[in-house]
């Protein structure tokens, strides 16, 4: 019998291991008997003493049983091979990240790293550590960091013109944890919820994993149709500033239309702001929430386009009779978020860094953008309507998987607008990640793959 004897621990440990893993993978069965402690010892090189050590543990925990007179033998207790444990079929998700590298990355939804401020950051998280008292037991509120819920509200007020306070703010973990606390606390397993069609697949999946039926709605030239809502939806999810993927925002005339039909219906709003602080020309439309008289809207935002997904910061604004139930559901799901990064996020956005970084990113990013429009002009394409964010769509004709495929063999990625839904076939491009000067002859070898 061959055993390894390798790894951390005395002899008898190791041989203890080796002869347990024998019995579980099947190598030694119920019944059988083992060598003498003096014949496996002769065997192994080691000493007698050692195999009585491993044989006595094996025998305590009910692995082996020894028989007076007959020898020692592999006891009933023995786990049964089976296939390994599987998770829900509707639990997957295919949106895993790409981590491939590639010359020209039109990589949708991410801002440029050498962009963070990293020495103010440095600066003011490292201040928060020294200067945060830790000796206070227990968890902290799980609606967020004071100083942050204070600053948001003053934030959001002074950039989008909402009416906030710090009362009706809650710190979350991204965009994503905002969804997936609005949807624990206001449906439960089988109920309606409708989003865009295209749209954003995280939200979809989200909502999906949660048990919820979700129905696509499409989007036309306003934004999502109204007319084509379901009665019975509990929730809807919208991106109405910048919508995802197409780019165009929606009307006034449909957002008036859509806050009419959540009161008559009884449902709530989910609206995602997701990168509305990059626009690049007409004023931005007031968000949903800035005109919603009647309490039906949740506003999203994230830190993840402004700064660095790295930070793992979002927040979402609702209504004081959601804000319990809200708080909970972050409660339940991880309590609270990393205090000293909300504390030094609070102090970035109080000492005017935030508005700076962004006016200094907005003319970065609308040198990228004019660049990108242009140039897929002058290759014959015509971007969709939209001037905010940190990527263009655009329609082409055939299979779009296809081009994005042969596109990522000249080492140029770009996203199929057909992944998102909907009825198009298209290109997304990102401009977050992207040097401007890269920007033209990326254009040049994409159009070449079409």
């Amino acid at each position: 019998m061959e055993l390894s004897l390798t790894g951390p621990g005395d002899l008898a440990a190791r041989l203890y291991r080796a002869l347990k893993q024998a019995v579980l993978d099947g190598r030694l069965r119920e019944g059988e008997r083992l060598p003498a402690s003096r014949e496996l010892a002769a065997d192994l090189g080691i000493g007698r003493n050692t195999v009585t050590v491993a044989y006595e543990r094996l025998a305590a925990e009910g692995w082996l049983s020894a028989r007076v007179g007959a020898g020692t033998f592999v006891a009933g207790r023995t786990t049964p091979r089976s296939a390994p444990a599987r998770p829900r079929e509707d639990a997957r998700s295919d949106g895993e990240p790409d981590v491939r590298r590639f010359r020209f990355d039109f990589l949708v939804g991410v801002p440029d790293p050498a962009l963070f401020p990293y020495d103010a950051w440095r600066r003011l998280l490292s201040r928060e550590v020294r200067l945060t008292k830790v000796d206070t037991p227990g968890y902290r509120a799980p609606e967020g960091h004071p100083g942050l819920r204070d600053a948001i509200a003053r934030h959001v007020g002074l950039a989008r013109a909402m009416r906030a306070t710090p009362a009706g703010v809650l710190v979350t973990q991204g965009a994503q944890q905002a969804l997936d606390l609005a949807a624990r606390a206001l449906t439960r397993p089988g109920e309606v919820v409708a989003v865009e069609d295209p749209g954003y697949p995280p939200a979809r999946e989200l909502f999906e994993s949660l048990g919820a039926k979700v129905a696509r709605v499409p989007v036309d030239d306003e934004g999502l149709s109204t007319k084509d809502l379901p009665d019975r939806a509990k929730l809807v999810y919208v991106t109405p500033s910048h919508q995802f993927p197409l780019g165009r925002p929606m009307s006034l005339r449909r957002r008036e239309e859509l806050l009419t039909w959540a009161a008559k219906h009884d449902a709530v709003i989910v609206e995602d702001d997701y990168d509305s602080e990059f626009r690049y020309e007409q004023r931005p439309l007031d968000p949903l929430h800035s005109i919603d008289h009647s309490g039906r809207v949740i506003y999203v935002g994230s830190f993840s386009k402004v700064l660095s997904p790295l930070l793992r910061l979002g927040f979402l604004v609702a209504p004081p009779a959601l804000m319990p139930a809200l708080a909970c559901a972050k409660r339940l799901a991880d309590w609270h978020g990393d205090w000293w990064t909300q504390a030094a996020l609070a102090a970035f956005i109080d000492e005017g860094l935030l508005a700076r970084h962004v006016r200094k990113a907005t003319k970065i990013y609308r040198a990228r953008y004019d660049a990108l429009t242009s140039t897929l002009v002058e290759r014959g394409f015509t971007p969709m309507p939209g001037a905010a964010g940190l990527h263009v769509a655009v329609r082409v004709d055939g299979d779009d998987h296809e081009a994005v495929d042969a596109a990522a063999r000249a080492s140029v990625r770009a996203h199929p607008l057909s992944r998102y839904g909907g009825v198009h076939h298209g290109l997304v491009l990102g401009f977050g990640a992207i040097p401007v000067e890269a920007i033209p002859t990326g254009i040049a070898r994409l159009t070449r793959c079409l």
